[in-house]
Order: C-alpha cells, then structure tokens, then sequence
C-alpha cells in the first residue's frame, strides 16, 4: 500500500483483481473495521443505493486509500 495509515472509513480502491468474490481492480469500499492489531482490513463493498454487495478482510498491499482534498505532502 502505498498511502498514510489506514482508518476507519476510509475510501479505498482495490489495486488488485479478486475474481473469486467478483471483484476487480479500481472498485471502490469503505474499511469497515481494523483486523488482526492493523494487519488486515474489513472493507465494504455497496452498490449506488447503498446496498452492500460484498464485504471482505483485506490486506494493505490490497487496495489504496482515495484522497478527496489536496494533499500538502507526498504519501
């Protein structure tokens, strides 16, 4: 992974493909709970009306975190 420390809701971005739970690089979840002291991530997946169509533990080096404000230094 290659961004700040991961937080409870957080917007993220898969950077790796997971065909077997239909998922694919660039999809988009919330982390939902911190797993494992930190090491693996619950992370949601959910559709436009807010329905959760997966819901998955992740490793960091799994997805990035998304950033909607300008940032002032490099992650």
């Amino acid at each position: 992974m290659k961004t700040d420390k991961v937080k409870l809701l957080d917007v993220v971005a898969l950077t790796v493909d997971l065909p077997e739970d239909k998922l694919f690089k660039g999809q988009v979840g919330t982390v939902v709970d911190i797993l494992a002291d930190g090491t693996a991530y619950e992370v949601e997946f959910s559709d436009r009306n807010g329905r959760t169509y997966e819901s998955l533990g992740l490793s960091a080096d799994q997805f990035m975190i998304l950033h909607f404000e300008p940032m002032t230094t490099k992650v």
